[in-house]
């Protein structure tokens, strides 16, 4: 069932607290894998502006502030960005809309966004939105949940998407029913060729992407020129 952006926050803001605890716990311990993949990806470089959407409670970006860029997270679920505030007051964290981002026209050298993406209600407008506020020359980096390439291992993660990963929700999740929606609109979600398909729609090129695990994520790229 498709929800309202007003429900989608509130369903964010109830799993603040608990939010990358549960995502380690449901990926099996590669959650931390995925976002090392995603770092590597930006390539983020001393000095570069990098805007990192549906950050969440900011631990995504730390590794692109480690590296010496200025990373700006942004996030529309408040209670997402307070859990984040305490825990890294040093980000610079940003309310927005992926749909009608509050920045300038080009001013970042790097755009990112894990996990969220399919979580807006119209795709191709938060990629055209992205690209307006990456300068030319600038890159964006994607990680998605995807579908995997095994038919077999597809079948099964499929069972586990509906079967076993609400009752896990459930255990360690503060908003199991969270999860629920979310395993729904990873079903539902594009293939690799397909959401390379919108990016190219949206005006990015040279889009290419890599399997992680098999498909369960995809790290797709573009470039604005």
């Amino acid at each position: 069932m498709e929800k309202q952006p007003s429900e989608v926050a509130a369903m964010f803001d109830g799993v603040a607290a608990r939010y990358d605890l549960t995502n380690d716990v449901l990926s099996l311990g590669q959650a931390r894998l995925w976002r090392k993949a995603v770092a590597a990806a930006v390539g983020a470089r001393p000095g570069e502006r990098v805007l990192d959407l549906a950050a969440g409670t900011g631990t995504s970006s730390l590794p692109f502030a480690a590296a010496g860029a200025h990373v700006v997270p942004c996030d529309f679920s408040l209670g997402m960005l307070r859990e984040g505030k305490k825990r890294h007051p040093g980000l610079s964290l940003t309310a927005g809309d992926a749909m009608k981002l509050p920045f300038t026209d080009g001013a970042f050298d790097a755009v990112t966004i894990s996990f969220g993406l399919r979580n807006v209600r119209d795709t191709g407008a938060a990629l055209a939105e992205m690209l307006r506020v990456t300068r030319l020359g600038g890159r964006i980096v994607i990680c998605e949940f995807s579908h995997p390439t095994w038919q077999l291992f597809r079948t099964l993660y499929t069972e586990y998407l509906m079967r076993a990963l609400p009752p896990v929700a459930t255990a360690v999740s503060s908003n199991p029913d969270a999860y629920v929606y979310l395993a729904e609109s990873i079903r539902a979600w594009p293939d690799q060729p397909g959401l390379a398909t919108r990016m190219q729609q949206a005006g990015w090129s040279s889009v290419a992407w890599r399997n992680l695990t098999g498909g369960v994520v995809a790290l797709h790229r573009g470039i604005h020129r």
